[in-house]
């Protein structure tokens, strides 16, 4: 079954004393990119949490946020030196720069490192396996999320296959019109004009003249080919294990090229208005399967 690139997970829950909050989004992308958003006291679970993303997710943008809040009976306690640094830092501003500023303790409390809580370390690694799980959790609802979005764009791939099935075999129906119609008119204008001259046309030249017409405007190859490309397609949609994306996206370019020259070699009007539609049809595929694992 088909897979999106584009989901959404989150999962939350206490353990042991620390509050954990983990939300995973992911978007389109050629490879799979994990952008880790955690408390800098979670840090040393980043590979772990990449890790257990990347065995479970090939493609796509993914963005991991954790929040880590300590309940109450969690006491916080202030790093005097870092505080005593930034107040440092700013006191010359206050005095030489605005006289009116006025250095606000609670803003300085919110800065990194200036407030911490107590044995934080400690609950962290007390509390990692318990984070590891809750990621898992996430990615459990971000790859059923993405489940069910392949599963509508498989829907939308086969109904584009079928429309294009359809209109190609038009084409394949219309195709020796094409000949027996340009040999008509070439008769007619021969008839013209051995009635108004003394002109005579060799029924063999009128003949090589088709024959060479018949060979330059023969699209059996290309429809049978883009036949070809429309089974594969369903094949390795209907047998996808394995992220097929990149697959789909080459089979459709290569659809794309034969439908180009079917309508460059035709010569024929209406084959090329039902080339448009077949190419709008190839074009909707394309931008699926952008999406696609």
């Amino acid at each position: 079954m088909l897979r999106s690139m584009t989901g959404f997970g989150q999962a939350s829950g206490e353990v042991d004393g620390a509050q954990y909050s983990i939300e995973i989004r992911s978007v389109n992308n050629r490879y799979c990119k994990c952008v880790l958003r955690l408390p800098e006291i979670c840090s040393p679970a980043e590979p772990q949490i990449e890790k257990i993303l990347r065995s479970r997710l090939r493609r796509g943008m993914i963005t991991v946020t954790v929040k880590l809040t300590f309940t109450s009976q969690q006491a916080y306690r202030i790093n005097t030196d870092v505080l005593s640094g930034y107040i440092e830092q700013l006191r010359p501003l206050e005095v030489d720069a605005n006289p009116l500023m006025r250095i606000d303790l609670g803003s300085l409390l919110q800065l990194p490192g200036a407030c911490a809580p107590s044995a934080a370390e400690s609950i962290f690694h007390q509390t990692r396996e318990g984070l590891l799980n809750l990621a898992e959790q996430a990615i459990d609802q971000l790859t059923q999320m993405r489940q069910l979005e392949g599963g509508t764009i498989e829907a939308d791939l086969t109904e584009n296959i079928n429309q294009i099935r359809q209109k190609l075999g038009g084409i394949v129906e219309r195709a020796p019109q094409v000949v027996q119609s340009y040999q008509e008119r070439l008769v007619t204008r021969v008839r013209e004009l051995v009635n108004s001259t003394d002109v005579v046309v060799d029924a063999e030249v009128l003949a090589r003249e088709v024959a060479i017409f018949a060979d330059r405007c023969d699209i059996a190859e290309e429809t049978t080919r883009l036949n070809a490309h429309l089974d594969h397609l369903e094949q390795a949609i209907a047998t996808a294990t394995d992220p097929v994306g990149r697959k789909l996206d080459f089979i459709a370019q290569e659809m794309l090229r034969e439908a180009n020259t079917i309508a460059a070699k035709a010569n024929d009007t209406q084959i090329g208005q039902t080339v448009v539609e077949i190419k709008t049809a190839i074009d909707r595929i394309k931008e699926q399967v952008q999406n696609v694992e």
